[in-house]
């Protein structure tokens, strides 16, 4: 494509802009979250609000990402962008539970294709020699973005409103929008190629149908051994399995299987989607510890979780330059070994563990989440032909995510079923127990000032040795990911040699 009178720095701000607010979403809902159930009720669809947006973005990622390879970029980050900002406007007046998760898939529809477009725009415009640099930029952003989110959540939450955590996304988005309509300039050549419909319906079927048994499996309500749920895993097998079928026959598949026979690629996708799930685990329910366990605020939630998106940020950066000058192996396997210590010590938290602890814990979190931003989005290109940018760059956007998506509900379920199981434990008195298996009481003030204090020291340790058991767990996430990251071999990224410009010549794709 002809990008010769884009204007790169209007350009870069836009898509900058348009990854802030799909990464702010994420973050600054999590402090909020409190406040929202204790308005809008509904405990138990808790981890819905964060799998909604989550599930439509995985749906929408592959599709977004082969679109704009066909009909070009510009078109569908800005569709994108405006389905989001729709979204936000919808969140911003829901009046239940229920349709915050509706409006909030509707946000992860356009979120879906924010991130992939935006890193398939920098590998158009820019030479191989700056990428690492650009991704070193953009992934710092994204951790920027972080850093504000749990703290700007917690501050609108507590002093204005928490519909403003989604209506801030109108303004930021509309310059975006305005950036990248005057300065991308992008050729009106379109790839002629096929939809493959058939394939994008049964890998929505596949995803929803797993991702409710899981939600909904083994509660009062739907047993493991219901037909609902039994149907809901058969509804995914069956459609993945014609998935499968279809890509392979396809001309034009939404999905192109034989990537995968790239053991580097292959690699690259599979490290991301365990990142995926230590992504979302902290930001997710740190906030919970330190609201429904310390009994403090929003705002002090999100002064927990702001060092570990600096750390984001620095690991981001560091990333850039190092991307560079050692190999993908070597970087991602330090990183690793850093996430394992910190699910480690996060599972060894208690109600007596100092609030300045839990900080560090998270500190490292961060600084082993970061780099990867910056080395799966080039590792994963690694010795693809050019036609496959928009496709590989939404794949490992498509991976991260559902891993957050099946993190938030696998881990979601492991920690209601350990809490369920120490409220019991803690209160022989079914009532009582049954009292605070919802925990929003113990995130309101009031209600925890009129308790008994061995009442509520009970309800915290049960809530505090849940989610603790739920980060010990976790600990296994990084241990099998190593032996992707051992599978990424000696490869590192290739620069062009002094003279040349362009991109280096592809590896064959089964290499």
């Amino acid at each position: 494509m002809n990008h010769s009178q884009t204007k790169l720095n209007w350009v870069v701000a836009g898509l900058l802009l348009g990854i802030f607010v799909g990464a702010l979403d994420q973050t600054i809902v999590s402090t909020a979250m409190p406040t929202i159930m204790t308005e809008l009720g509904g405990y138990e669809y808790y981890v819905w609000v964060f799998s909604a947006y989550m599930i439509a973005t995985v749906i929408a990622t592959p599709i977004f990402g082969k679109l704009s390879d066909i009909y070009g970029r510009k078109l569908f980050f800005q569709l994108g962008l405006v389905v989001f900002l729709l979204g936000s406007v919808l969140c911003g007046v829901a009046s239940t539970m229920e349709q915050l998760i509706a409006y909030r898939a509707i946000q992860g529809i356009g979120g879906g294709a924010l991130m992939p477009i935006a890193f398939a725009v920098i590998f158009d415009i820019f030479p191989p020699e700056k990428r690492g640099k650009m991704n070193g930029l953009f992934g710092a952003v994204f951790g920027l973005s972080s850093v504000f989110g749990p703290s700007l959540g917690a501050y609108i939450t507590d002093y204005i409103d928490w519909r403003w955590v989604f209506y801030i996304n109108v303004p930021i988005g509309i310059v975006a929008l305005t950036l990248i309509q005057l300065g991308y300039k992008e050729s009106k050549i379109v790839n002629r190629q096929r939809i493959d419909w058939f394939g994008a319906t049964t890998l929505v079927a596949a995803i929803l149908g797993f991702m409710f048994a899981i939600e909904l499996g083994g509660a009062e309500t739907y047993g493991w051994g219901s037909p609902q749920i039994v149907g809901l895993f058969a509804l995914f097998a069956v459609a993945f399995v014609l998935f499968f079928v279809a890509e392979r026959r396809a001309k034009d598949p939404i999905v192109e299987l034989k990537l995968f026979k790239n053991r580097l690629f292959t690699a690259s996708q599979a490290i991301g989607f365990f990142y995926g799930i230590l992504m979302v685990s902290g930001a997710t329910y740190i906030p919970l510890f330190i609201q429904g366990v310390y009994g403090e605020s929003a705002s002090a939630a999100g002064l927990t979780l702001t060092p570990m998106m600096l750390a984001v940020v620095a690991s981001s950066m560091i990333g850039g330059p190092l991307v560079s000058r050692m190999s993908y192996r070597n970087i991602m396997l330090i990183s690793t070994i850093i996430l394992a210590v910190a699910m480690v010590l996060l599972g060894t938290m208690t109600v007596e563990t100092p609030r300045w602890v839990v900080t560090m814990y998270m500190v490292l979190v961060g600084l082993g989440i970061g780099v990867n931003f910056v080395v799966l989005n080039i590792s994963v290109l690694h010795g693809l032909p050019p036609q496959y940018k928009g496709t590989a760059i939404s794949l490992i956007t498509f991976f991260r995510t559902i891993g957050s998506a099946l993190g938030v509900t696998v881990l979601g379920v492991v920690q209601k079923v350990s809490y369920k199981a120490r409220l019991e434990e803690a209160f022989p008195d079914s009532a009582l127990a049954a009292q605070f298996e919802d925990p929003r009481g113990l995130v309101i003030p009031e209600v925890r000032a009129s308790l008994p204090e061995d009442v509520l020291t009970n309800a915290t340790t049960a809530l505090a040795g849940s989610i603790s058991f739920l980060f010990w767990i976790s600990i296994l996430i990084p241990i099998v990911g190593l032996i992707f990251v051992f599978m990424l071999g000696k490869a590192r990224m290739e620069l062009p040699a002094k003279g040349q410009d362009g991109d280096s010549t592809p590896a064959p794709i089964g290499h």
